[in-house]
């Protein structure tokens, strides 16, 4: 089991049941993240029907191996269409996120799952209930973007 990646020392228990999502701080808001990688993989949207599908063609800078993007702070660099989900921009995204993202489930009011590390203690937990794409992924590079219907998956909860 490798380190926690995000910060969650120190946070009030079940904060994201009694704040609003514009009241989170930095260090609440990045907590929410489970870090499964699905809204790291590349999507397919029917434009007729907003319809949206999972591949598991991978961002570039996403590491498959820890389920992490592997230039966070700096990905806008290579990747600028990169979207930084925030508070203030959840209801225009919400749509295409992962149906298990603790954002997502916040923003509709819904409960996290027992296996998201605010609740089980340990970031191991998503890759252990089988909800995270570690090793499950193709990265971008090697799947020309007219073959990414060939790749759509279901998405893991």
């Amino acid at each position: 089991m490798s380190a926690d990646p995000i910060d969650r020392h120190g946070l009030s228990p079940r904060f994201w049941e009694r704040k609003a999502l514009t009241e989170l701080s930095e260090k609440e808001w990045e907590a929410l993240c489970d870090g499964c990688g699905k809204c790291c993989l590349n999507k397919l949207e029917d434009e007729e029907t907003g319809h949206v599908e999972l591949t598991r063609v991978a961002c570039r800078l996403f590491d498959d191996s820890t389920c992490r993007c592997a230039q966070y702070e700096i990905r806008h660099q290579f990747v600028p269409e990169c979207i930084v989900l925030k508070p203030t921009n959840i209801d225009s995204h919400a749509y295409w996120m992962p149906q298990t993202c603790a954002y997502r489930l916040v923003w509709e009011g819904k409960p996290l799952y027992d296996w998201h590390p605010l609740i089980s203690g340990t970031a191991q937990s998503v890759h252990d209930a089988g909800v995270s794409v570690k090793d499950r992924t193709v990265p971008e590079f090697e799947v020309h973007e007219d073959d990414w219907e060939d790749h759509i998956i279901e998405e893991p909860t």
